[in-house]
């Protein structure tokens, strides 16, 4: 096993880390043995010796964000388990397989042991956002693991993490295509068709996070008239539309998201009462 740089925690700071917490605030450590660059695997341990964790270190508040809380080289093996299982909680939940709905977050960086990584899965495009400069040097090992998990499933991997990387030496790819090059997509969500472009698109491409929210605006939304302010490309306002209303505006100051609300609603409901407005 390649012999890391070694941090100590002061007494009584490992107790976050023993409840599996992922983070390292720099005032938790007590010392550092070795020379340590941003990005860097590092091993802790509590004052006594004990190994507590593994993760990649960086600068500033949280000085450490965990990838394990086991001693182990995270080669090959490591990646491909821990994107495989993220897959497979998805295919639990009938995210992966479901004709309805097509577009979903694949790795949630904490919330699948990958603090720093965001992968987004839009009906075979796969759209990675790094936050650390650790995730940074392992790209070549996840893209791997997510070709080899996702299979024939993947026609294109974006890489687009120009505004979440640090602005840091030896980083230079921040934007481009790993894999394929379709630039924009259809995608379903509760059986609405919805116009990605998650290259020149806000976050990933489309708000994925408010899938449930754009549900229950339309469990509201029948008989009623629905003003969508800061609409972005018109998610909330397909479902208000799908929902019954009588009558939806969109308002958004960007123009770009203004056409693909129109190209919405000519694609999706013609029939239905609908107006995008720029201001």
């Amino acid at each position: 096993m390649t012999e890391r740089t070694r941090i100590i925690l002061k007494s009584g700071k490992d107790q976050s880390l023993r409840r599996f917490h992922p983070w390292v605030f720099s005032g938790a450590i007590k010392k550092i043995h070795g020379i340590v660059r941003e990005g860097d695997l590092v091993d802790l341990f509590d004052n006594k010796g004990e190994f507590l964790a593994l993760g990649h270190y960086q600068e500033g508040s949280i000085s450490v964000r965990v990838i394990s809380f086991e001693k182990l080289e995270p080669g090959e093996s490591f990646w491909e388990n821990r994107i495989s299982n993220a897959w497979n909680l998805r295919k639990s939940l009938h995210l992966t397989d479901n004709s309805g709905t097509s577009v979903f977050r694949w790795i949630n960086a904490e919330g699948d042991g990958l603090p720093g990584l965001i992968v987004d899965f839009y009906n075979g495009a796969v759209v990675i956002q790094l936050h650390s400069v650790g995730m940074y040097r392992s790209l070549e090992r996840i893209v791997d693991a997510l070709k080899k998990t996702g299979g024939q499933r993947i026609h294109t991997i974006f890489l687009k993490s120009e505004s979440s990387l640090p602005d840091k030496p030896g980083i230079s790819e921040r934007t481009g295509f790993l894999m394929g090059e379709n630039r924009s997509g259809e995608v379903m969500e509760h059986g609405y068709r919805f116009l990605v472009n998650w290259e020149e698109g806000q976050k990933t491409g489309f708000f994925i996070d408010q899938r449930t929210n754009r549900k229950l605006v339309g469990d509201w939304s029948r008989n009623r008239k629905v003003l969508n302010m800061f609409g972005y490309t018109g998610g909330f306002s397909v479902y208000a539309m799908g929902g019954g209303a009588d009558l939806v505006h969109s308002v958004d100051s960007s123009g770009k998201a203004v056409e693909l609300t129109r190209r919405r609603r000519q694609g999706t409901m013609r029939h239905m009462p609908w107006m995008p407005l720029p201001i």
